[in-house]
């Protein structure tokens, strides 16, 4: 039976005589529109600038074309492949009562050939071929993306925002290393507060002090750690105080009750909500898809073999499972997924742990889920006291 929020087909019967159908291959300057106008024989096709009032202009054209071909248009759906712009055309055309979907671009047939051609005009056509599939009721035509609020896409920002200075901010400490080693000089800490006044100390191994130039670089580089780690302890407080100002607002609930969860902090919380868990997945096996921790088999006649990870779902959610399974296994050392982990890999090579590892990560994730949805404690699992 399908659910209210079955994402693989429409649950609305199509009526193509009243529907007036359109995709869009967009790109940063320019939007392809193509369309399928009832009463009209041709395929209309229309270069605009991006531009979303040209586009709804169109669309009335388009719509009065159909009304002087005798055809009343009750329903205008419209698609576009999720890219660099986001949600906001689709937001945008929905609160003008336009229906607007959201694809998956890798949920679309293409042609295996190696060489094959690809212009924004055969991308249309793929693109509603496979849009006319979904919107016939056909199961798994195509994907099409949930398309958050605005509320819920800034709710990401601060968690996506600490992630990219947290990179940064590794990024410049292993150049600040890597500047001192090719002078021979080893063991220095970036990270430190006095790091910027012990500059001054160091010495090459033939008893000089650092090059003008070098001296200089390296003090800008510090001061731009300086800058990120203030950076990352501001959103770190900012996100603090929400949480104890307004725990019953939005998704702080879910927040609160996995951060209870020892050796998950407030940062593994607040991402994995968020991104994964505040969703309406359907079953545990649709929250290990969407977590990208489920495997990608190739199985042939007689050839049975595992390629390893499909690596469909989220990626940040993934790195972050992961990392999270290892201090499981070091903060619940009582729990009913840390015996079970230990019990299979006591005896096993490293990459049957690491396959494991991934494998508890996928457990892990299933657990959380159910917390969060229906308040199923994990067996054994540790709680600190509440925030």
């Amino acid at each position: 039976m399908p659910q209210i929020d079955d994402l693989s087909r429409s649950l609305t019967a199509l009526d193509e005589n009243s529907t007036l159908i359109a995709v869009i291959a967009m790109s940063q300057s320019r939007w392809l529109v193509a369309g399928l106008v009832p009463g009209i024989a041709r395929h209309p096709l229309k270069k605009l600038e991006a531009d979303e009032a040209a586009l709804l202009k169109l669309l009335q054209r388009w719509r009065a074309e159909a009304g002087k071909a005798g055809r009343t248009i009750t329903r205008i759906a419209v698609a576009f492949a999720a890219g660099r712009d986001g949600f906001w055309l689709a937001r945008w055309l929905r609160a003008r009562n336009i229906e607007a979907y959201v694809i998956h671009p890798s949920s679309v047939a293409v042609s295996r050939d190696h060489r094959r051609a690809k212009t924004d005009r055969l991308d249309t056509a793929l693109l509603q071929r496979a849009f006319l599939g979904w919107l016939r009721g056909e199961r798994d035509h195509c994907r099409r993306a949930a398309i958050p609020t605005l509320a819920e896409e800034d709710a990401k920002r601060p968690s996506r925002e600490r992630e990219s200075l947290v990179g940064e901010r590794t990024r410049l400490g292993n150049r600040i290393k890597a500047t001192l080693a090719r002078l021979g000089i080893r063991g220095f800490k970036p990270s430190l507060r006095k790091a910027a006044e012990r500059l001054e100390g160091l010495r090459t191994p033939d008893g000089e002090p650092l090059p003008s130039q070098t001296l200089a670089e390296l003090r800008r580089a510090l001061a731009r750690l300086c800058l990120l780690a203030a950076q990352i302890k501001q959103i770190e407080t900012a996100r603090c105080e929400r949480l104890k100002q307004r725990p019953e607002e939005g998704l702080h609930p879910m927040i609160l009750v996995l951060a209870r969860i020892r050796g998950l902090g407030i940062e593994t919380a607040d991402m994995l909500v968020n991104e994964a868990l505040a969703r309406l997945l359907r079953d545990r096996r649709a929250v290990a898809r969407f977590g990208g921790l489920t495997g990608a088999p190739d199985e042939s006649g007689a050839r049975r073999r595992e390629k390893g990870l499909a690596r469909a779902g989220t990626a940040r959610v993934r790195r972050g499972m992961i990392q999270l399974a290892w201090r499981f296994l070091m903060f619940q050392k009582d729990s009913a997924l840390a015996q079970w982990y230990r019990a299979r890999a006591a005896a096993a090579r490293s990459a049957t742990r690491k396959a494991l590892i991934v494998a508890l990560a996928r457990k892990l994730l299933i657990a959380l889920w159910r917390l969060v949805t229906t308040g199923e404690v994990p067996a054994g699992v540790v709680l600190n006291s509440a925030l």
